[in-house]
């Protein structure tokens, strides 16, 4: 048994009908970001949130903006592999103390700046995102970051739309493997993004979402071998929608899949392997063994968040779409269970 093949789009799309509501000429994948997120209405339940994670040599470095309609959230983390040291900060505000413009197009500038944080996220014209950093007070030190993320003109992305019904929906675009060069400064120490080494992840989400979720998100972006490498695998959040964000990337080119992956792992010891798995067939078969846990919890009453992110290091085997099975040895990446009251 094996899912249906979902609807590939290949011209332009708005998200939304005139009334906020889903438009049905929205649902399906494509290879390149061709759907406008013109959300409205549905107050209090619109999500949307620009997601960097670049993965360097020496660290992992991330940051977001976000806006869930309740609250502005921006948080920046970070990684040293070796060490493990490992900081994040969070800055929340009320929606409208703080003006933050979400994008409606996935490569849209973003900016947000206060005294405690600037994130500038600046998409320009020769296909180039400068994502640039300042917090003054970040573990004690001054943290800044200025990467250059190229996007190679010729590669493909992940955009989704997943329809839970007419009301609750969302799009997200997962932009792979993407050569990243320039720095992060944590006080006196610079780590240094070379673009044959370091590769950026972009999760671009816009959505009209349920009151409570639960989703399970798998990722990795590195080189093996010769070839760049991109795994994006969700689970939970997707199930019995007829849509998934599954896709493997190989240089670029994008292999997508179409069934459900399950997530199978110990909530009691995150640190245990993970096995990601379709629910039907043996196109996608990996152990996800972890060696950090990255722990962010919320607690305001009404609003509740839990995030078990994990990095580690992805093996096993995934079918492309030429029929033959690409090997993965040894990818770093991350695997993350998300519950969410919202």
């Amino acid at each position: 048994m094996t899912q249906h093949a979902e609807k590939e789009l290949l011209q332009p799309t708005m998200l939304c009908d005139q009334k906020g509501n889903l438009n049905p000429q929205a649902i399906g994948y494509a290879r390149q970001p061709l759907i406008t997120s013109n959300l409205k209405g549905h107050f209090m339940r619109k999500k949307k949130w620009n997601y960097w994670c670049v993965f360097g040599d020496e660290i992992l470095f991330s940051a977001t903006i976000s806006h869930l309609d309740y609250a502005v959230v921006c948080f920046v983390y970070f990684l040293e592999y070796e060490t493990q040291r490992f900081f994040e900060k969070t800055i929340t505000l009320p929606p409208l103390s703080h003006h933050v413009k979400m994008s409606e197009e996935v490569l849209q500038t973003v900016t947000f700046n206060n005294s405690e944080m600037k994130i500038n996220i600046l998409h320009t014209a020769q296909h180039e995102t400068k994502l640039s950093v300042y917090v003054p007070d970040f573990d004690d030190d001054i943290l800044e970051a200025e990467l250059t993320i190229s996007h190679p003109k010729d590669d493909e992305s992940l955009n989704v739309v997943i329809p839970w019904n007419r009301k609750t929906f969302q799009f997200t675009a997962k932009h792979h493997s993407l050569p990243t060069t320039g720095y992060v400064k944590l006080g006196d120490k610079k780590y240094l993004f070379e673009p044959l080494e370091s590769f950026a992840v972009l999760d671009y989400g816009r959505g009209i979402w349920p009151r409570v979720a639960t989703w399970n998100w798998g990722m990795a972006s590195q080189r093996l071998g010769f070839h760049r490498v991109g795994l994006n695998l969700g689970g939970s959040w997707t199930d019995g929608t007829g849509m998934t964000e599954n896709a493997l990337f190989i240089d670029g080119h994008m292999t997508k899949i179409h069934e459900d992956v399950l997530f199978a792992y110990d909530a009691a010891d995150y640190m245990k392997p993970w096995k990601v798995k379709t629910r039907f067939s043996k196109d996608v078969e990996l152990t996800f063994t972890p060696f950090f846990e990255r722990v962010a919890e919320s607690d305001a009453k009404l609003v509740t968040s839990a995030v078990h992110q994990m990095v580690g290091y992805y093996n096993g085997r995934v079918k492309m779409d030429n029929g033959a099975y690409f090997h993965i040895q040894q990818l770093l990446g991350t695997c993350e269970e998300h519950i969410a009251k919202w």
